[in-house]
């Protein structure tokens, strides 16, 4: 693992790692030879969904002047989390030398700085600790495309990718699948789980197709993530004055409770009006390519989206269901709902040819808006396909 200290670092990331790799629950009980076998299914699965996701959505890398380059990695919960830092530190690398250079006038500033990014990787590793049980798979837009560190061929970790925790340069993403949640959710949810291992690869393999058939999409997704840091007021009178307001009773200005919405700027809020647009047009996209991929491949495939469906609505405990709002991750919930029925009324309009002029270019994308309204981007930007009657 590269050196996670840099001078305009403003977060322990070492610390981040230690503290998210202790907190993290373990997996599911399995023997060597069953984790062995889980891991050799994935990747057979991850070449299985390749194929009938380009085929289904007729988007193919070559023919969209995308590489498709970016590598599959079986990974275990230490494995995502160690991944994700690179994430975390290509993304908020704005902020954190806005905020590097705010600490170089304040007296003091030093001291403050080091206990600061002690507390700041503490609690990144918290959160860090939560996710890496939740999530089954993730195509990783801004890290590096390294594809594995050395394993050790004694070690338990040889039966996992071990990423590199080093910054992007620009290099394409990667997808991780993580082994242990997928056998933890197949198991709760009693499927099939050969089946369920290719679904969950059908979802993740959507997003390695869209991201390497689409080539400018990588780039305008990191730029409008890094606009949203860049806007960041982080005068602490003006944050504390603004977390007020957002607590203070009465209506929010498009404020839904998250910690993002408490602290956020109107330009910032503009820009994620943006940013959910496109990625409820991802999540939406891969749900509905996955369910149309399925029936073929999948035998169990309309009892696992209906088990699966049926844990999302009914999620998890008070406290958890109270992080997950917190977090952002129950407006993730919805974007998978609301991109899929803008999803679906395109394609019942105008087909897939149609739908997948969404990828021309940043101005063909859906607005906030029409995601909510298919007939609208049409309209706009599908008119320029042959037209079919929506089904009645």
């Amino acid at each position: 693992m590269t050196s996670a200290r840099s001078g305009a670092d403003l977060v322990d990331w070492n610390l981040a790692v230690s503290t998210a790799t202790r907190l993290a629950r373990p997996g599911p009980q399995v023997s060597r030879e069953e984790a062995r076998a889980v891991v050799a299914e994935l990747r057979r699965h991850a070449l299985t969904a390749q194929d009938a996701v380009r085929e289904h959505t007729r988007m193919n890398p070559a023919r969209l002047g995308g590489d498709g380059a970016a590598p599959v990695l079986v990974v275990d919960r230490p494995g995502w989390v160690r991944a994700n830092v690179a994430g975390f530190r290509t993304v908020i690398g704005p902020l954190t030398r806005k905020l590097a250079a705010r600490r170089a006038d304040t007296p003091g500033g030093a001291v403050i700085g080091s206990l600061g990014e002690k507390i700041t990787g503490v609690e990144i590793g918290a959160v860090l600790a939560l996710l890496s049980s939740k999530v089954l798979g993730q195509y990783e837009t801004f890290a590096a495309a390294e594809p594995r560190a050395p394993r050790t061929p004694d070690s338990p970790a040889e039966l996992f990718d071990q990423p590199r925790a080093a910054e992007s340069a620009g290099r394409p993403g990667r997808l991780l699948l993580v082994a242990p949640n997928i056998v933890q959710v197949e198991r709760e949810l009693d499927v099939d789980p050969h089946d369920f291992r290719l679904w969950v690869c059908l979802h993740e393999e959507t997003h390695r197709t869209q991201f390497s058939a689409v080539p400018w999409l990588r780039d305008h997704v990191q730029s409008e993530v890094q606009s949203f840091l860049a806007e960041t007021d982080v005068e602490p009178v003006a944050l504390l004055e603004r977390l007020r307001e957002a607590l203070a009773p009465g209506e929010r200005p498009g404020g839904s409770g998250t910690l993002l919405d408490l602290v956020q700027t109107p330009r910032q809020r503009e820009i994620l009006g943006r940013l959910t647009a496109v990625m409820s047009l991802l999540e939406g996209h891969a749900d509905v390519v996955m369910d149309g991929v399925g029936p073929a491949v999948v035998p169990s495939v309309a009892e696992i989206r209906e088990k699966f469906q049926t844990r999302r609505d009914k999620g998890a405990g008070r406290l958890d269901l109270m992080l997950r709002r917190l977090l952002g991750m129950d407006a993730k919930l919805r974007q998978y709902q609301d991109g899929a029925l803008f999803v679906r009324g395109v394609l019942d309009r105008i087909g897939m040819d149609g739908f997948n002029l969404v990828w021309t270019s940043p101005n063909t994308l859906p607005t906030k808006e029409e995601v909510h309204d298919p007939a609208a981007w049409v309209a706009r930007v599908g008119r320029q396909s042959q037209p079919k009657p929506p089904d009645e």
